[in-house]
């Protein structure tokens, strides 16, 4: 203990006599190691910590594979992880191997409290929901079975911590009192725990409801009846196994079970092919999948953009590395005196090792702490961008916690030990004659070789950094700049849901006529209207169709996008009209059935967009109801859901026409900046009604960026790690090269005195540098591609072998390399002879 804090007492010496330099390393290390820790923070959120509930590694979530035909909605990711409540209630009390099973899904809905209403992210939850995640009320009490119980026979509701926090100001007086879920009173049993969002990953809902009052919340479910329907998909399954059971044994004792709910379920069915009957019950199956961090379709689209920006920081955490490494042997080069005097006077090796690793160690930390500091700001950065979320409703945390301290302190501990290291082999076996000779410390040619490759190895990651951060930043280009199928200027979009405030299905449709009637009338509004499916939100209706003149197969897909429209949408959005009309007010709830078909649909059924129109389809699919949907418009193709993706064949009905109206998204059209109208519209809303609630306005130039924020905060932080990797390598390069000038001072003088040209001394000292990055650039470049072609998925119009965007790199990585290189050879060339021959 005493040689360490003699050593410690020493570092600390040496760290105050060269304050410039430790503040260089410290800054070098604390871009590096605090770009690891930021990113870190929401990787391991989104993708390693496990759910804070009770024994999570127990939890296990269910994946089916087989045939269906029926109704299904879902929250994200592959309809095989979606099950009806009938097979949860037999799956839950039929099993073996599960101390408990529970259902969920995420739905939004409407909440009111004291006259103020407000669209909600919610839960709706089986009874067992908390009994079986094992978790406590931070107040009152959590739902039970017992709350759960019947149809619409439960209306009681938990709240989330953070929704207590902020809407009922952590009030202890709510439990006991009501409030109004779409216009209905619901009692309010406790508060949820503090650390607890959701046993679905990712997500922050205000409410957990009982699944029992699916219909009360979601007026839109009722004509599905799903509590009773085998053949709708709704629910989300979680199941604790017992001691003692492994998901393989589970899976194993599911299997007889599964076959046997589905051979019932196929009797179900009505005039099925053999086909089908093959595809629903001999190739059936059900997977048993670990849920210890709990099911999130976002992990998915979040974890390659997330893996890349850790590859990143890994990269650029190597870099300040290698840049710290190559100053501290440039710093070696004053010692070399000092360490030859200590081992001269018998001083030990290891001693001397454990002083270099010591100082070291204590940059590492120092600059790790320093990184910490600003972590914070580039996480709530990160998740902003990624989730497109708004201030305060992020589902991340942006805190730094005892994981992401402990990795932080990991990386550190790496990365100082790495560039400790080449000092320690330095001074490793130093020779003592020549060093005491010397009034300054010369370099050995171990050490300038060193210098050199560190110089190569970081102008490589810089190329192959640029690389990639080129690749997202023209992805990004080709997604904004792509032409979309309509007009996205000019145009505000808002959601909008009157059965939030109480508005039963009856008044939907008058209630939103009203509302677009009294939008249309704001000054600077050309044209209003409405959708239940909102454009390049990520979201999808679809339905079954019957087609006139087309009889589908076993493996024809059906189901078609399927949004409802209110009269003047296409014109609204300027969507093109190719032939036909669109709709109007005259398509009302009595009058006679009629659609508006995308190119793409009349293309595929009837050769052209005008042949498609007098067509009829009907919506049911492999039931369908007579065909009695006249087609009597084709408009164009558009992105959809989001930017990457078509959106396939579309059949568009009137709003008015829809048996259960739902919420929906406004747009206006408007001759000045979309901005502007957000206050006119959430006055003249709240004046028809102050119940209403205006929610998510934005512009839809801002819809199309949410649209592409990974591609976003891919190129935006792929931008930012690379240009502190070139100016790392830039640092690093001018450290070598003002060295290698001063350790070659008489050479130059003496070169000069023999008549060498000034600019033949300027070609001396960057000859050997310019050699070196071209050797770097020719390894980088395939390995950017290579690296490229592994995530090309996140790519878009551009491939990892563009020649453009290589081009660009290597450019910039050429100017780096010369201006770095410049001030020191100009600085050799100026040199005068006789000054340089004096010189020791």
């Amino acid at each position: 203990m005493q040689t360490f804090l003699q050593n410690l007492r020493f570092a600390l010496r040496q760290l105050r006599k060269s304050p410039g330099f430790a503040l260089t390393v410290i800054l070098t290390l604390a871009l590096g190691i605090g770009a690891n820790a930021a990113v870190f923070t929401l990787f391991d959120q989104v993708l390693l910590r496990m759910l804070p509930v009770q024994h999570p590694k127990e939890l296990v979530r269910f994946e089916w594979h087989g045939g269906f035909s029926g109704s299904a909605s879902s929250f994200g990711g592959d309809l095989n992880n979606y099950f009806s409540y009938p097979m949860y209630k037999d799956l839950r009390d039929q099993n073996q191997v599960f101390s408990g099973m529970l259902a969920a899904v995420r739905i939004n809905t409407g909440i009111s409290w004291h006259n103020q209403a407000e669209d909600k992210d919610a839960e709706l939850v089986s009874g067992n929901y908390f009994d079986l995640l094992g978790l406590r009320p931070a107040l009152g009490q959590l739902m039970t079975a017992q709350n759960d119980t019947a149809k619409n026979a439960n209306p009681v509701v938990v709240l989330s911590y953070d929704y207590w926090k902020t809407r009922f100001t952590a009030s202890p007086d709510v439990i006991g009192q009501t409030i109004l879920i779409e216009g209905h009173p619901f009692l309010i049993l406790g508060v949820a725990p503090a650390n607890f969002q959701s046993a679905i990953g990712g997500y922050k809902p205000a409410a957990f409801l009982p699944i029992s009052m699916v219909e009360t919340v979601l007026p839109s479910a009722v004509s599905r009846d799903n509590l009773n329907n085998h053949q709708s998909l709704w629910l989300t399954l979680v199941g604790r196994l017992k001691p003692g059971v492994t998901p393989t044994q589970a899976q194993a004792s599911l299997a007889p079970l599964w076959h046997s709910l589905r051979a019932y379920e196929l009797s179900l069915y009505k005039n099925k092919t053999d086909h089908f009957k093959k595809l629903y019950l001999d190739d059936t199956y059900l997977l048993v999948l670990d849920d210890s961090t709990g099911f999130a379709p976002e992990r998915m689209d979040l974890k390659t953009p997330l893996v890349i920006l850790m590859c990143m920081a890994g990269l650029l955490v190597a870099m300040c590395a290698i840049n710290v490494a190559t100053l501290l042997l440039l710093k070696a080069s004053s010692r070399a005196r000092e360490m030859s005097m200590r081992y001269a006077l018998g001083a030990k090796q290891s001693r001397i090792v454990s002083q270099l690793l010591l100082e070291g160690g204590l940059l590492g930390i120092v600059g790790a702490a320093a990184g910490l500091l600003m972590a914070p700001l580039v996480t709530n950065t990160l998740v902003r961008l990624l989730t497109s979320a708004n201030p305060g409703e992020e589902p991340y945390s942006t805190a730094i916690d005892a994981r992401v301290l402990l990795f932080t302190l990991g990386v550190a501990v790496l990365a100082s030990l790495l560039f400790s290291m080449a000092p320690v082999l330095h001074f490793l076996r130093p020779d003592l004659a020549s060093a005491l000779r010397q009034s300054a410390g010369t370099a050995s040619k171990n050490s300038q070789r060193f210098r050199k490759a560190a110089v190569g190895v970081q102008i490589a990651l810089s190329v192959l950094l640029l690389g990639g951060a080129g690749l997202f930043v023209r992805t990004l280009n080709n997604l904004r700049h792509q032409q979309v199928g309509f007009d996205t200027t000019h145009l505000a979009t808002f959601s909008f849901d009157p059965s939030d405030s109480g508005y039963g299905q009856d008044r939907m449709v008058p209630m939103l006529t009203s509302a677009l009637d009294a939008v249309q009338r704001i000054p600077g509004v050309l044209s209003v209207a409405a959708t239940n499916d909102a454009e390049l939100t990520g979201d999808s209706h679809f339905s079954g169709f019957a087609v006139e003149g087309h009889k589908f197969t076993e493996e024809e897909k059906t189901d078609f996008e399927a949004p409802w429209i209110t009269a003047g949408y296409f014109a609204t959005i300027k969507q093109p009209l190719l032939v036909g009309r669109e709709f109007t007010v005259a398509d009302s709830h009595d009058a006679p059935k009629v659609a508006v078909v995308n190119l793409t649909f009349a293309k595929r059924f009837y050769g052209s967009a005008q042949n498609a129109l007098g067509h009829l389809v009907s919506e049911g699919g492999d039931s369908p109801n007579p065909l009695d949907t006249t087609i009597v418009g084709v408009v164009g193709d558009v992105k959809h859901q989001n930017l990457r993706t078509d959106m396939g064949m579309a059949v568009y009905r009137p709003y008015p026409q829809n048996p259960h109206p739902t919420s929906v998204r406004i747009y206006a059209r408007t001759t000045q900046s979309p901005d502007m109208i957000e206050t006119p519209i959430r006055s003249t809303i709240h004046g028809i009604d102050p119940t209403l609630v205006v929610a998510e306005m934005r512009t839809m130039d801002e819809q199309v960026d949410r649209s592409a924020a990974d591609e976003h905060a891919l190129a935006l932080l792929a931008v930012g790690f690379s240009a502190l990797a070139i100016l790392l390598a830039a640092v690093g390069l001018y450290g070598v090269l003002a060295y290698s000038t001063e350790q070659r001072t008489r050479e130059i003088g003496v070169r000069l005195a023999l008549g060498s040209q000034r600019s033949g001394v300027v070609m001396l000292i960057v000859r050997e540098m310019f050699l070196i990055a071209a050797i770097a650039i020719v390894l980088a470049l395939p390995a950017t591609v290579l690296l490229a072609r592994l995530f090309r998925s996140q790519l878009y119009g551009v491939t990892a072998s563009d020649p453009l965007t290589l081009a660009g790199a290597v450019l910039l990585a050429a100017v780096m390399v010369t201006l770095a290189a410049v001030l020191p050879a100009r600085r050799a060339a100026s040199i005068e002879p006789m000054q340089a021959l004096r010189t020791e």
